[in-house]
């Protein structure tokens, strides 16, 4: 194994992911866990999964991803999607399990950007937008090639968005945002309240792969908001590319088909239509090898996390 591989950690509202990362993009050890509910458990099942993944080798650098907000300074995170975990000191829990090596902590957002374009299919774009469709609405950008994470860390948080200011209540406690809307667990919530039985995205999905009609609304609502939410960041970043990943993504053209579809009629500026959509080409791992390219890159004196 690569004598330079980082430990990976991807932490998000359904799952928490880690893996040994090579400077050349190989992922060893993956191992996944649900994300538990109370913050104790949640400290619990990553320190379980951290000394599992990491047990008999050295990492050279420990690179996490977090739902946000991020507090960096502090080396806290307070995921909107994690109730359990506010102002959590995640830098000094990796910190303990694995000591001696440097702590990175991005956003998974940022990370997932960071990925795609380092190995996967935002490769090449000069200004990027990642987006994860999950159990949230992650984001993260990448400008002149480099991501930029802002000055807090908490750059490119597109499912905060406000698209709709008479919209449904947002978890961060706005209203209308691109999450109330996108979110899988929004889309169920609203065909749940039409009438519709299911119980998760993946169903719903099935079911609007199968015609359902109250299937196929929510995935047309979901879209619109979440094509708002991608023509205001083009208009604002001047997007080459967007590149979307998370639970939801593996929908496919039920997604994409409609989204497709908003964005077109949506998108009017000429500068804005020129940019492309694409699913992610590293499905879960996306975040991970953000991660750890992250920690690769600040490792090195003087390389800005992205660079």
């Amino acid at each position: 194994m690569d004598q330079k591989a980082v430990l990976a950690v991807d932490i998000g509202g359904t799952k928490i992911a880690a893996g040994l990362v090579g400077a050349d993009g190989q992922v060893h050890r993956h191992a996944e866990t649900a994300t538990p509910t109370t913050e104790l458990h949640i400290g619990e099942a990553l320190r379980a999964l951290l000394t599992s993944v990491a047990a008999g080798v050295s990492p050279s650098a420990v690179g996490l991803a977090s739902a946000g907000p991020l507090d960096l300074r502090r080396g806290t995170v307070s995921p909107v999607n994690i109730p359990a975990w506010r102002d959590f000191p995640l830098v000094d829990l990796a910190a303990d399990i694995v000591p001696g090596v440097p702590v990175t902590l991005v956003g998974d957002g940022i990370a997932a950007a960071v990925g795609e374009h380092w190995r996967g299919a935002g490769r090449g774009a000069d200004s990027m937008l990642g987006i994860v469709v999950s159990t949230g609405i992650g984001g993260g950008l990448v400008l002149n090639g480099a991501a930029y994470p802002g000055p807090s860390g908490n750059a490119g948080h597109i499912g905060h968005t406000v698209v709709d200011p008479a919209g449904p209540p947002c978890s961060c406690g706005a209203t209308g945002c691109v999450e109330a809307y996108a979110s899988g667990p929004s889309m169920v919530r609203w065909a749940q309240q039409r009438g519709w039985t299911g119980t998760d995205a993946r169903t719903l999905a099935a079911d609007a792969g199968q015609g359902e009609p109250i299937a196929v609304a929510a995935f047309d609502q979901g879209t619109q908001a979440l094509a708002r939410g991608i023509v205001a960041t083009a208009t604002l970043c001047d997007l080459d590319r967007v590149v979307i990943g998370g639970g939801v993504s593996a929908a496919g053209q039920i997604l994409f088909a409609p989204l497709r579809r908003h964005l077109s009629r949506l998108a009017t500026l000429g500068f804005v239509r020129r940019t492309t959509v694409q699913q992610s080409s590293l499905g879960r791992q996306a975040g991970l090898l953000g991660a750890a390219r992250s920690a690769l890159l600040t490792s090195q004196a003087g390389t800005p996390v992205g660079a």
